[in-house]
């Protein structure tokens, strides 16, 4: 955790300089990619939740820009964790928009609705419902095409009912999970 948060610092302090050699182009088709770290929790009507988990994140976004302020897009972001032989997973995958409050900027605020999965191999227990972003970044040119991306995002999960493939009932009910993520991501526009 304490890399990711190095990270995005060490961007944020170097954005004005990378601001100064280029401009990015926000206009047309835009696609971007990143990983990062994340810390996850859950509770439900019939269990105790437990500490937040750490884990990795991936997040895939791509989209159209109708002005230089705003892009509207698609995401894909999730979590992993292992321990003991068992993996445990939340994805998100969300229609989103990018708002962008001073065009030359690289700041950006998202919000995004969809839906949130979650799943656990020990015993295939896995369930889905609605899902919601909320996040910021900032655009840190690199070419006149490209910028990193330092992103922070809380991304939130109300799944509902858990079920375990071969077994009558819910596993769980009431599920509702909240992921929170900071990561590196490379965006072309």
């Amino acid at each position: 955790m304490r890399t990711a948060v190095a990270i995005v610092l060490a961007s944020l302090v170097l954005a004005p300089q990378a601001r100064a050699q280029h401009h990015v182009r926000r206009e047309g088709f835009w696609i971007g990619f990143g990983m990062g770290y994340g810390t996850a929790s859950a509770s439900c009507d019939n269990c105790v939740s437990g500490p937040r988990t750490g884990g990795i994140t991936a997040f895939v976004k791509l989209g159209g820009t109708p002005s230089r302020n705003l892009l509207i897009g698609g995401a894909v972001a999730g979590w992993a964790h292992a321990s003991g032989g068992t993996n445990e997973t939340m994805t998100h995958i969300t229609g989103s928009l990018y708002y962008y409050p001073v065009s030359w900027s690289g700041l950006f605020v998202t919000t995004g609705l969809g839906f949130a999965t979650y799943h656990i191999t020990a015993g295939a227990v896995s369930g889905t419902g609605w899902g919601a972003v909320a996040g910021l970044g900032y655009d840190i040119p690199v070419s006149r095409h490209a910028s990193l991306t330092p992103v922070a995002n809380v991304l939130l999960g109300g799944v509902g009912s858990l079920t375990q493939p071969g077994v009558t009932g819910v596993y769980a009910t009431g599920w509702k999970q909240t992921l929170l993520d900071v990561g590196l991501g490379i965006t072309f526009h």
